[in-house]
């Protein structure tokens, strides 16, 4: 038996594909970077599941037609919009494990740049990759974000090991369950900042998280 999903699926897959063919030869008439943007910024504020075609469309400032031929069905749009906000908004956490020299000073900035960065004016607050998953009832969209929120705790995992083989942290520190504290901590923090957190209450929480750290 064809599910509802399924049959909905099938029927976006068509009229995606039917827009493309109506558009291809066609001059694109809107700035697809802007469009993405607010694009990047529905999802970032309504999530996944409650935001619609209609309203991208409407948010994006383009048709249904054009949103297809240059972006796919929703899925594919969403695809998009969560590798861009990763490159825009939420890479400050690769850069912070990359650049900081030891394991401790890698999580301290990064928990105070979110901070910053999730009560960020002019924007919804937050984190895109965890608001997103909130209420998700497509089960393909919901493991890609479980699948990049693990991949961050991994990455927390693999630089707390680091800091254990240089000899900054002690020798027995559990570097799962400290990876997995910091995956925590992001995680409460991006909804707090949802729920009306300020940006220094925010900071007071990073400082209590680093607190917790093991000492060499």
């Amino acid at each position: 038996m064809v599910s509802r999903q399924q049959t909905e699926a099938g029927a976006a897959r068509h009229e995606a594909a039917t827009a493309v063919t109506k558009q291809r030869g066609r001059p694109r008439s809107f700035d697809r970077e802007t469009a993405l943007e607010r694009a990047i910024l529905a999802f970032w504020e309504h999530g996944y599941e409650a935001t619609s075609v209609s309203d991208l469309t409407r948010v994006m400032g383009i048709g249904a037609p054009s949103l297809y031929a240059a972006f796919g069905d929703k899925r594919s749009l969403f695809d998009e919009v969560v590798r861009e906000y990763g490159t825009r908004y939420g890479s400050f956490g690769e850069r912070a494990l990359a650049e900081e020299p030891t394991a401790r000073g890698a999580v301290e900035r990064m928990l105070r740049e979110a901070a910053v960065e999730y009560t960020a004016p002019g924007r919804p607050h937050g984190c895109l990759v965890i608001h997103a998953a909130t209420n998700c009832t497509s089960p393909e969209v919901e493991e890609s974000l479980r699948e990049r929120r693990n991949a961050n705790i991994a990455a927390f995992e693999s630089r707390i090991k680091a800091g254990i083989a240089e000899g900054e942290l002690p020798a027995d520190t559990n570097a799962a369950a400290l990876a997995r504290h910091t995956g925590a901590m992001i995680q409460g923090m991006s909804q707090q900042a949802r729920d009306g957190a300020a940006r220094e209450e925010l900071e007071a929480l990073a400082e209590l998280a680093m607190a917790l750290w093991p000492r060499p």
